[in-house]
């Protein structure tokens, strides 16, 4: 089972895991497999089970960080993200992939094969597009055709 550690008694070797249903469980330090990446919202599998108070957890195990982040074949380093921005450019209804800078995913595959007989000559359409600059000046540029821009920008929040 899946869940996020609400709180965490470092003095006193306890916590609780809010699982996937939304109960509380009750867990001790000695119940986890690796005990030095407990902290509070840490994101964490385990076996459910009860005792005589109730809902508790062991064989707990608390997901590591990730320190990357992978957008359409791209690898990021979460630290080295100096800013992002989202924003809608208009462009032609029938461009084409970039063949000099090819990121091919679903999208861009799906949305090159549409009927072109319902394309006007010079027909313009809104695309969604996220800059993302990095401290070594470098700014990757993604678009709604690649990815799925609010669920990439959520990971950025984080």
């Amino acid at each position: 089972m899946n869940g996020t550690i609400t709180t965490w008694f470092k003095d006193k070797g306890f916590g609780f895991i809010k699982d996937e249903n939304g109960d509380n469980r009750y867990f001790h330090v000695i119940k986890v497999a690796n005990p030095d990446l407990i902290k509070k919202d840490a994101v964490v599998t385990f076996e459910p089970t009860t005792n005589s108070k109730g809902l508790s957890a062991y064989a707990v195990k608390v997901a590591p960080e990730s320190k990357y982040l992978f957008i359409a074949g791209e690898r990021l380093k979460l630290t080295a993200i100096k800013s992002y921005v989202v924003f809608s450019e208009e462009v032609p209804v029938d461009a084409r992939i970039d063949k000099e800078n090819p990121v091919l995913s679903v999208g861009v595959l799906m949305s090159s094969i549409r009927p072109k007989s319902s394309v006007k000559p010079g027909e313009m359409r809104s695309l969604k597009k996220l800059a993302i600059t990095t401290f070594q000046g470098a700014t990757l540029i993604f678009t709604a055709d690649e990815i799925d821009i609010d669920a990439t920008v959520k990971l950025l929040k984080v």
